[in-house]
């Protein structure tokens, strides 16, 4: 594997009972890389990342996933690096997954239980110097005001925000978002599609997003793999992505979300 490979998945299937969620993906994202997952509702894009970051295990048979030269899984068993990998990626959910009675400082402190251990962490026993970086953290994604508030007392942007800064306290050498804007208004979308572009740009943290809305993947992302039926129909360059292509992923019903003009 080459060294610009943060991750490779290759041949890798998963069904869920009767239904094959991913049919033999393949698929690599490379340092410094900003990747769209596209694809209709139950084509697969949860199912490839959380198996991605060793969440969820794969069907048995041929398939691999490696993520930073470590193996994740190979033929439907976790790797003994599994744990290790897994604290090398940040994952930001939909539903922001942070603790709602937490404030934001706190928990956007999470993202330091690998370092500092599990009871000092529960106790609040932060570090002056990490207590200095949470904040940091905080300040970078525009929520440092917030940080003494309850997560469930503030806005689901400023939520998503707070899972971000998690992500970096944690120090994530990759960023993995499974619809992070799906539960969020027009402007706080926009706003945390901004900081996962300038997080790829400024800092160089590769990001692997999973998104409904195309014309953000249009916007934001250089790259785009489509999923449709867990197989890869596309992955190329975002101006490769013509209006018949999409019409082929999604129907021809795609043209409806679009103004006229916005698909050529």
């Amino acid at each position: 594997m080459s060294d610009t490979a943060v991750l490779t998945l290759d041949k890798v299937s998963k069904t869920y009972g009767q239904r094959l969620a991913l049919d033999g993906v393949s698929l690599r994202l490379d340092a410094g890389e900003i990747v769209a997952l596209i694809g209709p509702s139950g084509s697969g894009k949860s199912t490839l990342l959380r198996a991605a970051c060793g969440l969820i295990p794969i069907d048995a048979g041929p398939g691999r996933i490696e993520a930073f030269g470590l193996s994740v899984q190979q033929g439907g068993r976790m790797s003994e690096d599994v744990r290790g990998v897994r604290a090398r990626i940040g994952f930001i959910f939909q539903q922001f997954n942070l603790v709602g009675r937490l404030n934001l400082f706190t928990n956007a402190a999470l993202g330091m239980l690998g370092r500092i251990g599990f009871w000092r962490g529960v106790l609040g026993l932060w570090p002056a110097k990490e207590r200095l970086a949470i904040m940091a953290a905080l300040a970078r994604v525009g929520v440092a005001e917030q940080a003494g508030q309850r997560a469930d007392t503030v806005s689901g942007g400023q939520q998503q925000r707070a899972a971000i800064a998690r992500a970096l306290v944690q120090h994530a050498q990759a960023l993995f978002a499974d619809e992070p804007v799906a539960s969020l208004d027009p402007v706080s979308g926009r706003r945390v599609m901004e900081l996962l572009c300038d997080l790829n740009r400024t800092e160089g943290i590769p990001v692997l997003v999973s998104l409904h809305q195309v014309d953000y993947a249009l916007r934001y992302c250089r790259r785009i793999v489509a999923l449709k039926a867990g197989k890869v129909v596309y992955d190329g360059p975002t101006g490769g992505l013509d209006r018949e292509a999409l019409v082929d992923i999604y129907g021809p019903e795609i043209e409806d979300v679009f103004w006229e003009g916005d698909l050529k």
